[in-house]
This record gives structure tokens, sequence and C-alpha cells, in this order.
């Protein structure tokens, strides 16, 4: 086992990594940007490096900064998390020349899977379905003609794409030149490269991912299926395993494709097999995550499998000591992504100051995060504050578990996605599993409050506060921010209202 990792990331994600180190008895260093001084992560670690400005292409995405700071640190591996360098081959290409260990897969696994379009060549090779679309990258004119052969509705995605940056959906042909141009731009802007390919969007598919791990020794497990239909600008919102809509049957076909595609690669660590699912239960590859998924939680919780833990372990040369036989599933877990961002404003993110936070607890429930009252959420990363997270015997008890932990989530002084996700939670087609990757475009009403959390909070407070004087409470009522603010920390405190 390794005695000293460095963790190639920030949030949360660094946050579960060190809890995992520690667990392993594995000393730990941070690395940290001008804006993440006073973060979790840095206070948690054993060491912590500052490597530059808050801009991550001048922070955490350099990978000679990284490195430099194993090197001086005296850190025998390196475990990226997700985002950032995780997927990129020149980094584990670096960590290796370096004799860093890359706690991930090989530099060519992650070559191979990570262009989306090599990808696809691979999972046709070993059989597995794909959706109809172009064999390759394509020119203007070729997207065009593949387009128009396959049929509208139809998907452009980048070669290199991930976290649906440089995708766009094109229902008519008058709209495809001028998506194409802007999936280009915002491909090359966030991967450096502009090339594309075209395939025929599925209507009201589900997307479903098979979590897979591989140690060095040629073994490889999958540890069942993630539903993570429910997603906003393509992005996933709110996971759940198992699946409502998959059947045992279907549940083995699929791990039995998701573990050939990764024994194709030669794969080692956490990935994920992502496919999309239409109405009469076909499946289609998508593409393979090299990398641990946001997500992993709801994984860990209906199986017991520790897949931070197992990362490190296989890294450092384990074998996986489990049998495909032996791995098994219990029970229901969701995990709903907690974001500073208002819904109603097309979920526009919200930096600020987090005036207060109070985070759920109990049975069942975990909550991944890193953030704490007086804590800044900037411009310059992804708004996620946390992943809530809850297991229970049953979808239904899950559903219930999580709308009641959602009451409880206090979030002040910034705009969050708790309300939303509670009415999603609460939603007839939602709780019955009729989920699609359209589900929050086809209900807009999920995104419109009730308008009234703020007065709420006001005159519960001012009742909570029994002590106050007149003019306090006439204060509270007047709903000015620097009041309301003030009063609702006051009302969390006592515990008597959630927002």
């Amino acid at each position: 086992m390794f005695n000293k990792i460095l963790i190639a990331n920030r949030g949360e994600i660094a946050v579960r990594i060190i809890r995992a180190c520690r667990e392993l008895g594995v000393k730990t260093v941070a690395v940290y940007s001008d804006a993440d001084r006073r973060s979790l992560h840095v206070a948690m670690a054993d060491e912590a490096y500052h490597i530059g400005p808050p801009a991550p292409g001048e922070s955490y995405l350099v990978i000679k900064k990284i490195i430099d700071v194993a090197k001086h640190s005296g850190a025998e591996a390196v475990h990226p998390g997700y985002g950032f360098l995780s997927e990129k081959e020149a980094f584990a290409d670096a960590c290796e020349k370096e004799g860093i260990v890359f706690i991930g897969p090989s530099p060519e696994a992650i070559r191979l899977m990570g262009d989306k379009i090599t990808a696809r060549k691979i999972a046709q090779g070993a059989k597995v379905p794909l959706v109809p679309g172009s064999e390759g990258a394509v020119t203007d004119v070729e997207a065009v003609g593949i387009a128009k052969k396959i049929g509208y509705p139809v998907m452009i995605k980048a070669s290199a794409g991930g976290g649906g940056k440089g995708m766009r959906l094109v229902r008519k042909q008058d709209e495809f030149e001028s998506s194409l141009r802007m999936a280009r731009s915002e491909a090359r802007s966030a991967f450096g490269d502009d090339s594309v390919y075209v395939e025929k969007f599925i209507e009201q598919s589900r997307h479903v991912e098979i979590q897979v791990i591989g140690d060095s020794h040629g073994n490889v497990l999958h540890l069942f299926e993630r539903e993570c239909s429910i997603q906003r600008r393509h992005q996933k919102v709110i996971e759940e395993s198992p699946s409502p809509a998959i059947r045992d049957k279907m549940r083995k076909k699929m791990g039995e494709v998701a573990v050939r595609i990764a024994k194709a690669v030669s794969y080692r660590g956490a990935g994920t097999i992502e496919f999309i699912m239409d109405q009469k239960e076909n499946f289609y590859f998508l593409e393979m995550n090299t990398r641990i998924q946001v997500e992993h939680p709801v994984t860990e919780m209906i199986t017991g499998f520790d897949i931070v833990k197992w990362m490190i372990r296989i890294a450092a040369g384990e074998k996986l000591l489990l049998k495909q036989k032996h791995i098994s599933m219990k029970g229901h877990a969701l995990e709903c992504r907690v974001y500073a961002e208002d819904p109603e404003k097309n979920f526009l993110p919200s930096p600020g100051k987090l005036e207060y936070v109070r985070s759920p607890s109990g049975p069942g429930v975990r909550d991944d995060s890193s953030i704490y009252s007086g804590y800044e959420v900037t411009s310059f990363y992804d708004p996620m504050l946390s992943k809530l997270i809850v297991w229970a015997d049953t979808r239904e008890e899950a559903i219930k578990k999580m709308d009641s932990v959602l009451r409880e989530y206090i979030v002040l002084g910034v705009r969050t996605n708790i309300g939303f996700l509670r009415r999603v939670m609460g939603n007839d087609e939602f709780i019955r599993g009729e989920i699609d990757t359209g589900f929050i475009e086809r209900h807009p009403e999920l995104l419109k409050s009730n308008g009234n959390g703020i007065e709420l909070a006001l005159i519960a407070a001012a009742l909570a506060i029994r002590n106050s004087t007149k003019e306090e409470v006439e204060t509270a009522t007047q709903a000015k921010v620097s009041n309301w603010k003030l009063f609702a920390r006051k009302l969390a405190v006592s515990g008597k209202i959630a927002i």
C-alpha cells in the first residue's frame, strides 16, 4: 500500500478520497488555487500546496504543477477524482514517466475510450449495439448528409466530449448548420478539439450506466446499473440504483456487455459504461467514462463495495477479491445533486457566500459535501454544493426519505435547487418510475417555486425569536435582504423550519 497520495482535485470528491485514504492509513496531499485557500479538502489533508490562480487553466489543469507538487511532497501516487485531469491521457502518461502511480486506467485505455469515435469502434468490435450515426469524425458537409440519411432528430457530439459540452440536439434540418457551428465552438473551447460526430437521437430514452472495476491481473467486475435519466442541459441531477426499468435478465446482459468492453481495453480501476435505452428496452452503447463518477455513492450504498478504496488498492497492485457471483445488491439508493443555481432562471449558477448550512443526517442518509457556513461559492468551478444520498429497502421508501431529508437541508445565502429536487420527488411520473432524459423539459412546472419561501422564513423566524423586541420583529417582516438572512439563520439554528 502507498504511504502518501496526492489528490489532484478539489471539493467534495477530494474530501471523499481523503477520507478513504485515512481509513487505509495513507497520508494525503492536497492542492489548491487562490479561490480554495479556505476549502475543506485543504484543511483535512495532511499537507496542502498552492498551485496558482482560481482559473483551472492556471491551476488544477496544469500538469507540470501537479507533478512538481507530487515530487516535492514525496507522494507515490495521484488520484485525479473526476473532471479536471482525470481523463487526460497526457496526465496519466506524465505520472508514469515520473514514476508516480496514476490511480486509474492506463494512458492507452484513456486514449482509446476518451475519444468517443474510437470508443464506438471498440464497442462495435465487441459486438455491442450502437446508435445509428457516423463512423467517425465528420466534415460539415458529411455531417449534413448523415443527418439527412438517418433522419431527424439527431445529436451532434464532440468527439473528445463529456459533461454535456459540445453537444447539440437538432430537430429540424434548417437548425443543423447553426447547431453544428455552436457544437464545434464549444468543443474547441472545452477540449481544444472541435471534431464532432453525428448520431440518431432516440426519443424518450433512458440514460443507464453500468459501473465496472478492473484490476491489473485481468479481472473485471460490474457493480450493476445506475439510472441517470433526470438531466438538465445534458447533465445529470438525480441518479438511482437499481433502475426502475431494468429487470434481472436485461441487467445480466448489460453487465456482461459492459465487462466485455472493459476487457477489450484491459481496463484498470473504476469506470463506467454508459448506455441509452429506448421504450422497447433496446439498449445502445453511448460512451465510456474512464474515471470515477459523481454518482458512485448510490452503487456503494446498494452493494457495500467501497469503490474509492478499491481504486487505491488496485493501483497498489492488489487483486479484486470477489467474483461476479459474490456481488449482490440490496435495497434502493437515490442521489440528488445539490447545486447553487436558480432553476427558475434555466439553472443559472448562483455564486456567493453561504451564510448558514445545515445538512441532514440519520440512518441510510449520506451527504458527500465540502461546504460549511461561511464557504464561498465562486464562479470559477462547477456550482455543485453536495451530493445527498439515501438508502431504503424499496424505491418508494427511498423517495419518501429523500423528500424528508431535503426538507431538512438548509443552505442560506445563495439560490439552490433544493426546492426543485423536492418537487421532482413529489412528481407522480417520477414516483412511478416513468422517466427519461426529457423529463425536466416535459415538466416546466417543476422549475417554479411557490414564491413564499422568504416570507415563510420571516414569519416563522419572528415567532421563533420570542424574546425579540417589537422593533426587531417589524424589521424582519419588511423582508430586506440584510435582515431576512439574519432572522432565517436564527430560525435555522432553532430547527423549526426548512427552506
